[in-house]
């Protein structure tokens, strides 16, 4: 079976810890559940990601070299 997370254009997904959520959420002014979401059948996600995790998506960016969002684990 191919590990589609493996492949080249799947952007890097990482579980953000307490003291990054935090700081993410101050910079943008906005709780938790303002985030967009993202299924946690998602291919791309890591394993230990659970519902309730919040997500950070690294992606090559043509314009800003890399591009950083933010998604919220749900069922």
């Amino acid at each position: 079976m191919v590990d589609v997370s493996q492949h080249e254009l799947v952007p890097d997904h990482t579980v953000l810890d307490s003291d990054e959520l935090e700081d993410v959420l101050a910079e943008y002014d906005i709780k938790k559940t303002d985030l967009p979401k993202i299924k946690r059948t998602d291919p791309g996600l890591p394993d230990d990601a659970g519902v309730g995790d919040v997500i950070k998506v690294e992606r090559d960016s043509r314009t800003t070299d890399r591009a950083v969002v933010y998604r919220l684990v749900i069922e």
